[in-house]
């Protein structure tokens, strides 16, 4: 099974290797004022790994309230039960 996910890994790898080596033209990213030169494989990859630490920090943020509303103790009446 390890060698299976190892192949799939490298599978993956390689097609990640050919999308960079084929998509190698230059594009210019524009943000209001700023302007910045890049290759097209340079933006996904940054898009990508921006987007992987939003969906952390999301996921993140969500593990840590539910965890304090589960931490939190209910009110019956006048006392807290747990």
């Amino acid at each position: 099974m390890r060698f299976i996910c190892f192949l799939f890994l490298l599978v993956f790898a390689g097609a990640v290797a050919a999308f960079a080596y084929f998509n190698n033209s230059e594009v210019t990213v524009r943000f209001l004022d700023w302007s910045r030169n890049a290759t097209l494989a340079q933006v996904i990859g940054i898009a990508y790994g921006l987007g992987m630490l939003s969906g952390w920090t999301v996921v993140g943020m969500l593990r840590r309230s539910l965890r304090q509303v589960a931490d939190t103790p209910v009110l019956v009446g006048r006392s807290y039960a747990r």
